[in-house]
């Protein structure tokens, strides 16, 4: 298989080799990784580490041991549209690798917590409810921070044009703080409708779910999405989320 289009579009060797390892791989530890790369153990955590950061690589504990898993294949596009302008030549050959890349990769039944590092990591789990929700099911996200970077409202801007086509229904609770702008803008895509927490909370967090899955997403410096995958844990996230929302008004400018 020619990956030469991976090496071209932003990954080292290195992450292309501790990728396409643990795509076969399923979840594992780093022995393995190490063994199956060739990577060096020095520097097995600092490439894991990168590769986390673009979204590619989550990992989850299992009986207080680290376990490493690769992200669908074609969250490798998701990083690349990033590099549109150094990529449109590159891209059609990645789309290319895509078919092989999945043959590759072994399903883990068994994970139930991923840990993603950066907005990179946020998007991935985003990105996730195209493949789990159809025309007219929903997804909610409560306790949305007042402030978020230029560049996440740009996402979500295009996300929600997305949405609105695939029509999928969005429902938004708001930090009291935030500005009505902002709200303004959510609520004139279709579908989606938002509006201020009724309550004046600032919890460390702000929580999505849909069908089996619950986000959480802690912002810092070095944001952190935690994605539960566990119907009884999602459907306790959307009675709070129906509380909230009952309680809530709706939006006026």
């Amino acid at each position: 298989m020619d990956i030469s289009a991976l090496r071209e579009g932003g990954l080292t060797d290195g992450e292309i080799k501790v990728y396409l390892a643990l795509l076969e791989l399923g979840s594992t530890t780093t022995g393995p990784i190490v063994q199956k790369s060739g990577i060096a153990r020095s520097i097995i955590h600092q490439i894991l580490e990168k590769l986390m950061q673009k979204g590619l690589v989550s990992y989850t504990f299992k009986e207080k041991t680290k376990y490493y898993e690769a992200a669908e294949p074609n969250r490798i596009l998701d990083y690349m549209e990033e590099k549109e302008e150094k990529l449109k030549k590159n891209k059609e050959d990645i789309k290319k690798l895509l078919p092989n890349l999945s043959a590759l990769r072994r399903p883990t039944q068994e994970t139930e917590v991923h840990v993603y590092k950066g907005f990179k990591g946020t998007i991935t789990v985003h990105e996730r409810t195209y493949e789990k929700l159809k025309k007219g099911d929903e997804y909610f996200y409560m306790v949305v921070p007042a402030y978020q970077p230029g560049f996440h409202h740009d996402y979500w801007m295009k996300d929600h044009e997305r949405r609105a086509k695939a029509g999928i229904i969005c429902k938004m609770l708001f930090d009291q703080s935030t500005d009505p702008k902002i709200l303004g803008n959510r609520n004139s895509y279709k579908g989606c409708e938002a509006r201020y927490m009724p309550l004046d909370i600032k919890p460390p967090a702000a929580f999505m779910a849909y069908k089996d899955v619950v986000m959480i997403a802690i912002p810092s410096e070095k944001p952190i999405t935690i994605e539960i995958i566990n119907q009884e844990i999602a459907d306790s996230f959307w009675e709070y989320f129906k509380a909230f929302w009952k309680r809530s008004k709706p939006f006026k400018e």
